[in-house]
Formats: C-alpha cells, structure tokens, sequence
C-alpha cells in the first residue's frame, strides 16, 4: 500500500509540472504536456481552454477540435470543461519502443480564427513491465579444458520500460564453478558474461544448473529469470573464425521479402564434430526481432518482413558462430537500409470552410492544409499547387501547414461553388502526388438589383374595358439568390385627372401582373403613363423602375352628333310655334349643282370611328336634291322645276366607318320660291299652319311692311356711307335698333343665317360682324365682282317698289312683333347692290297671295 501510495504522489506531482509547463509554453503558440501512460480512457492532461484563453462558449462558438496525426485519435477535447483528456490507454513500450523520450503530438485546430495550435504530450514511463529473455532455457557448451577466466556472452535480457524502470542488473546463482561479469555495450548497454571460476572436470560433473537473474530499477522492482544448462565437453583445439569482423550491406527499402541480404561464414580447422560451425544470433533487440532471419547452418540472413525506410534506416546484429566442442566466435552485421520514393505526400484538410460570402476580402482564409511524405531528401520534399483558373492561392502558413486564400473577390452571380483540387508533388523521379478537393459554396450578397425583361413596356388597351382586365404582365429578374433575388412589383406614386394613380390600374405583387381598376373611355383618356417599381427581399433592399405606355384603344361608342341643323334648337323652336326653324331657302332658277346647305357631324372617336359619310336617306322629290358623300353639302342634283313642291323635306344619314357602324340624322326643310313674293306666301302658309286654330295672321303683313321700310332705310344709309367714305369695309353701322335683342352669329358659308331662313347669295363675297348693339356692328364687301341671281331692279336713281300694288293689296298685314330680326337682315341683303356693279333682274309681278 505504501508503495502504491508513492507511485500516485510521483504521477501528481508529474501532472502539476505539466500544467506549469504548459502555461509557459502557451504563449509561444505551442502547448506541453505530461502524462503517465496506461491512464484510463478520459483521464485528464491539461486544461487547453485556460491555457489559450478561451471562453468555455467560444470552444463550440468557434469549432475548437484536434487533430491527432497518427492512425490512432489518442486525445479529445471535452467542450464542456475544456480540458485535454486521453481518448484511449496509451502503451508507451508499444507506441515509443524505438525512442528513449516517448512524445505524442497533436495541433488545435480554432476554425473560427483559422488559428492552428501544436499540442507535445509526453507520455512518461511506468513499471509495468518486467526485465525478459528471449529463451529462458539456455544451453551452453564448455570443454573441460577451458582455462580459469574464461568468458562466455549470455544473451541479453530486455525491459521494454525507460529510465529507472528499464534494466538495471543481473544476477548469477546455481554453481560455485561460475561467476558473473557485466561489460558495457558500445550504446551503453549491460552485456552479461559467464565468466569460468574454477576448473571443470567431466567425470565429476558432466553438467551445471545456473540461473540468470534480470532485474529493473522500479519500485517495487520488477525481475526475469533465464536458466542456463552447461554442458562439459572433451578437449576441442580450434575455436571457429569469422571471414570478417565486421559485415555490412546496403539494400533500398522495396527489396522483396526472402531475399538473401548477407551470408556470413566461419571456419573451424577441427575436424569431426568439433570442427562443425552453427550459426546464431547472439543479441535481437525489438527492431530486428521479426525482421532477418539467419540460416544455423550456411549462415545467409534473409529478408522476413518488408523494409520501410520510415520505420528503421539501419539495423546491426550479432552473431555467433559455434563449432561442436563449444568454442564460438562472434561478428557483427551492419544492414542499411536506403530510402525509396515510395510514400506519396499525404496531404490532409485539418479545417475548412464549407460556404463564404461573396463580398470576402482577398486574403480570406479558407481552409488549412497539412501536408507530410514520410521520405526523406528529395524524396520528401513537396511541392502544393492549385489550378490556375480559380480565384484562390495557396501560402505556406507554419511549418507543414498552408493556407487556401481568396485571391481576388468572388461574385456568386459567375460562379457559385468552387471544387478546388489541392495536389501535393513530392521530387522523387517519378515524383508521387495526392490531392484533395474541397467543395466551397459561395453565399450571396445582395449585390445585384432586379432588372426588367424590357426597357419599357407599353400596351394597347381597348376601350369600355371591364374592371379587373388584365392589361400586361411585367417581368424582372434578380441575380442573386434566396431571398435576396425574391422580386416584388408596386407601382410608383402618382396621379391621373387628379386621381390617385392606384384607382386606375394595380400590379400584382407576386408576378408583376397589370389590371385595369375600372373601364376607361377614349374620349376621356387616350394614354396613360406609368412607372412600375420592382424590389428585391434583400436588406437593404434594391429596386429599379421601368416606364409603363398604356394606350387605350377607341371603340365605336359614339354615334354621329349632328351640329347643324341643330336638332335642339329646331324641337325648341317647333315647340314655341316659330316658322323658321330648320327652313333652307333655294331660288327655282338654282343651276344643277348649286349648294343648298350643308349638314354638320362630329363624331367623339377617333380614326376610322370618326370617319362620317352622307347619304341622303328620304326626300319630297327624290331627283332633286343630292348629298356630297363626305362633305355633307347639299346641293341640287337639276334645276327645280315648276312642278316640284315650293317645301321639300330632306332626311340625311350621317354614318360612321365603325363596326358596327352608328348613325344618325339630320331633317332638313328647303322652300323653292321664284320670288320674294312667293317666299312671303310659302312663310305664312308655314305660319298658319304652324299657328294655333283662330289666332289672327295679320301681324304677318305688318311686320312684313316694316320689314321692307326697315331694310330701304338701311339700304340707303349704307349707299351714302359708302359714297362718303370711298372704301369697301363698312364700320362700326348701326343695323338694327339697340333694343331688337342679339343676332346670332352668321356661319361661314354662303349663306347669311336668319334663324331657320337661309338667303341664297351664290355670288357675293362678305363678311358681317353684328352684335347686341347696332352700333358697333359692320358689314364688309369685297371688292371684286359679283353676280347674283336674284331678280334684277331698277337702278338707285329709279327705284322701284319691293312690292307691287297687287302685292300689296293681297298681302295680309304683318305684326311687326313677330318679323324675326333675321328675315329684315336677309331683305336688306338682296336689295343692296355695292357700287353698282350687279345687275339684277326686275321680278316678275307677284300673284295673289
């Protein structure tokens, strides 16, 4: 128990010199240890995370492991506590039988800080294994003529332990005959020797039990045992010779298994058994055992097991050549062993990066690399490389470690994962490579904004439309990925007639669709301008707008609207008794051709819709009257005749060039008269029949006989303005009294409009301007020539009545009150003649009314 107590005190007091160590050592970027081997699985070794000041949360935070380089993983980091613990029993003899100092290394690899930390562990000895021989029955021959003093090796024990706890001395019992001398090898090895004491005599003992004692220096110390038979033999003169003291070959490490490697010889000049030589390895330390092999009798030492160069570059053996009467002779064999390229460089990724932003800076670690080839001189040597055409470089980082860095910046919306190939030459002939390839995903960036299909849109819409129409669908595209190449459409802020935008049309968020809120009306709105605005889910968040044409197509929706005749004034006028509304007045003498009046149509469409044409639909006297086709002037198609009715009605049609095609019409009432007379019977007829029953029609004749002073009063004021003042425009006249009420506007034309009467003056070229007051109203005539086809009169200076007595005594009285102002106008117009330049006509004598 005592002993066992000072065994843990020695393995505390080994640990706490660990720990001093390592803090010391951490500093430096290295860390030691020391633990006792054969400790249990998860025993404890150092506490690495106070040692690198790491946080506990920052060992899982940051992908803190290690990486053992051997085959076996001998150490583990616990991420709760943070300590360095045994991952297996560790076996010192087994891991370290070639090497006096036993120490295991390891490296931490920190991945969140691609820091790379090396790990020593020295693995100190214990006693746990006892001194041994290879044979523990040894036989040995001795004649009995040997002399006192005589030394014979014994072959060697061996502990597999270190230091204290290896082989420290042996030990001799049995027989007074021999003693026991220890020499020191060349490596500082005990080597035993049975050295003769006293003389042997055959027939007093033919044989001697001896026993052979190792023992270590541990406490408690450890001993082997090895019991020797010696064997008294008759008198032999000649020992056995080796050729050579010293043996020594070079072979390369891939020299086949069997192969003879050397054959040493020795020669005994004795004859008969004594003269017979055997071969044996004197001393196999652990590295030969297993190794060569030597044949007892022709002395060749084979090949047993594959060299490697790695392993053991130079073996030496003993041997011993022993002829029948126990006399021996001992040389040594020296076997080199030379390096072949046969180990590729192995190339090992110790951290790596799965996935990297795309917006890395150039000099980003990616991954780390160790890299190792167990050949020695230019066999070992490697070279690292990567392909050329990808934006990463390889720099040597410590040591055997090198570091994959960005080159450049990435752009995921190229390339958006990288397989690159790391290859690993060493400069062997033929140089032996390994690779590794590492997958490395790019993440995006929101680096790029949504760009549209097109650069602007525009669509045709036709009118009357139904609410929710879908008008266009608009398409963008982002480059990047995930949320951030995720595109949603709004529209831009604006406004149309005053009106939000957003009342008209909408876009779907989702797929850019376009709908029409409502039913648009060309004639209200022919275009529409928008801006739609697409957005990515980035953060922040990119956008870009596209300019949006929406062109409303016209529907034939309107029919024609009829502007002259007027059809409200005309249902007005009906309405209130008038006679004058809608009456076109023609001469009977009008030539075929002459313009009668002309309709006027618009149409609210426009294009094709808007195109009006005119065709007379229904007439009195179907012969006499023709429509222009596209101008909807109404001319005489032949002269009136005597037979044809003084009152023709005239229905027009105005149609569009729709489809289908819309109308309308316009109703038209001409009065045929020769002569003024006439006109005045064909208007009161129209009159009485328009009157009510037994209203009184002689306001007709009175306002028809002022109608007549008026226009003579007028007349001869214009003649002596125009003798006075010389010119041919006539301003600022007093036409009409003050208080006579407003004068329509007269249309452009030849024609003088009287409210429903319309005065033919083919030939006279005029302008009249009037207004509410006569004062300030003008009548202006051209200078040129003029014709017209009125009735002639006579001269100024023999003026000659309007109406004839006959007519006068026929004439009913005229109500002044109920002489439209127009009709006085239109007298006054054909009985003027400007300078006298026309002639006309005398009228022909008017018949009874």
């Amino acid at each position: 128990m005592c002993s066992v107590g000072r065994r843990w005190g020695r393995r505390q007091r080994a640990l706490l010199w660990a720990v001093l160590l390592a803090a010391w050592e951490a500093a430096w970027g290295q860390l030691r240890y020391s633990v006792p081997e054969e400790m249990p699985k998860g025993s404890f070794v150092g506490d690495v995370a106070k040692d690198l000041g790491l946080q506990l949360p920052a060992i899982t935070d940051r992908g803190v492991h290690i990486i053992d380089r051997g085959r076996t993983q001998y150490f583990d980091l616990q991420g709760k506590t943070g300590h360095l613990v045994t991952a297996e029993r560790i076996d010192r003899e087994q891991l370290c039988r070639l090497v006096q100092k036993c120490v295991l290394r390891c490296e931490l690899i920190v991945e969140g800080e691609m820091a790379i930390y090396e790990i020593e562990v020295e693995i100190t000895d214990i006693n746990d294994n006892s001194p041994s021989f290879n044979d523990i029955e040894l036989e040995e021959k001795i004649s009995e003529m040997t002399a006192l003093g005589s030394r014979f090796p014994l072959p060697d024990a061996h502990d597999p332990d270190s230091g204290r706890n290896s082989l420290q001395s042996y030990e001799l019992s049995g027989d007074e005959h021999f003693s026991l001398a220890v020499q020191a090898g060349p490596g500082g090895d005990q080597r035993p020797e049975l050295v003769l004491a006293k003389a042997l005599d055959r027939e007093e003992a033919a044989f001697h039990e001896l026993v052979l004692r190792a023992m270590d220096g541990g406490d408690p110390a450890r001993t082997g045992t090895a019991r020797i038979r010696v064997t008294v033999l008759d008198a032999n003169d000649n020992a056995p010779v080796f050729s050579q003291a010293e043996y020594t070959v070079r072979v390369p490490e891939d020299v086949p298994v069997g192969s003879v490697l050397v054959t040493v010889t020795a020669t005994d000049a004795d004859e008969g058994p004594n003269g017979h030589v055997k071969y044996s390895l004197k001393k196999q330390t652990d590295m030969v055992l297993g190794i060569f092999d030597l044949n007892s009798e022709s002395g060749e030492i084979t090949l047993l097991r594959s060299l490697d160069f790695e392993e053991g570059d130079a073996y030496e053996l003993e041997i011993q050549s022993r002829d029948g009467g126990g006399l021996f002779d001992t040389a040594k064999v020296g076997i080199t062993v030379t390096d072949v390229n046969d180990n590729a460089p192995e190339l090992t990724v110790t951290s790596q990066l799965r996935a990297i932003s795309e917006d890395s800076p150039s000099g980003t670690v990616v991954a780390l690399l160790h890299v190792e080839d167990r050949d020695t001189g230019a066999n070992g040597e490697v070279r690292c490389s990567i392909d050329k055409d990808v934006p990463f470089r390889l720099q040597n980082s410590k040591g055997s470690y090198y570091s994959l860095v960005t080159a450049r910046e990435l752009d995921r919306e190229q390339v958006s994962e990288y397989n690159v190939t790391v290859r690993a030459a060493d400069g062997g002939s033929p140089p032996l490579q390994s690779s590794a390839v590492l997958a490395l995903r790019v993440l995006d960036v929101n680096d790029n904004a949504p760009v549209f299909a097109e650069e602007r849109y525009s669509a045709r819409l036709a009118e009357n439309n139904a609410a929710g129409a879908l008008v266009l669908t608009v398409r963008a595209t982002d480059a990047d990925w995930g949320q951030n190449a995720r595109v949603r459409y709004r529209l831009a802020e604006g406004r149309v007639r005053g009106a939000p935008l957003s009342s008209y049309v909408s876009v779907q968020a989702e797929t850019g669709a376009l709908y029409a809120l409502r039913s648009f009306d060309y004639e209200q709105l022919r275009e529409l301008q928008l801006w739609v605005r697409a957005e990515d889910g980035g953060a922040p968040a990119l956008s870009s707008n596209v300019s949006v044409r929406l062109l409303i197509v016209d529907e034939n929706d309107n029919a024609p609207q009829v502007l002259y005749p007027p059809q409200a004034a005309a249902a007005a006028a009906a309405g209130s008794g008038a006679v004058w509304s809608g009456v076109e007045l023609a001469p009977r003498w009008s030539e075929a051709g002459a313009l009668v009046a002309k309709v006027v149509a618009v149409d609210a469409d426009a294009g094709q819709n808007a195109w009006l044409s005119y065709e007379l639909a229904k007439a009195t006297e179907p012969g006499l009257f023709r429509v222009g086709l596209h101008s909807g002037e109404v001319r005489t198609a032949r002269s009136p005749l005597a037979r044809d009715a003084a009152r023709q009605s005239l229905v027009v049609l105005v149609k569009d060039h729709g489809r289908p095609a819309l109308s309308a019409t316009a109703t038209l009432s001409v009065v045929l008269a020769e002569s003024v007379a006439e006109l005045l019977a064909e208007l009161g007829s129209a009159a009485d029949e328009a009157a009510a029953p037994g209203e009184p029609a002689a306001g007709l004749t009175r306002w028809l006989v002022l109608a007549v002073a008026a226009v003579s009063c007028l007349f001869v004021a214009f003649l002596l303005l125009l003798l006075a003042l010389r010119l041919r425009r006539w301003r600022r006249q007093q036409l009409l009294p003050a208080d006579s009420g407003a004068l329509r506007g007269v249309p452009v034309s030849h024609f003088v409009g009287i409210d429903g009467v319309r005065a033919f003056l083919q030939s006279y070229s005029h302008e009249v301007s009037l207004t509410a007051d006569s004062r300030k109203s003008q009548l202006r005539f051209s200078a040129g020539s003029c014709c017209d086809t009125l009735p002639a009169r006579p001269p100024p200076d023999e003026p000659a009545p309007l109406l004839g007595d006959d007519d006068l005594a026929g004439a009913r009285p005229v109500d002044s009150a109920s002489v439209p102002q127009e009709l006085l106008l239109w007298l006054f117009a054909i009985g003027e003649s400007p300078r006298g330049r026309c002639r006309r006509r005398a009228p022909p004598k008017a018949g009874p009314p």
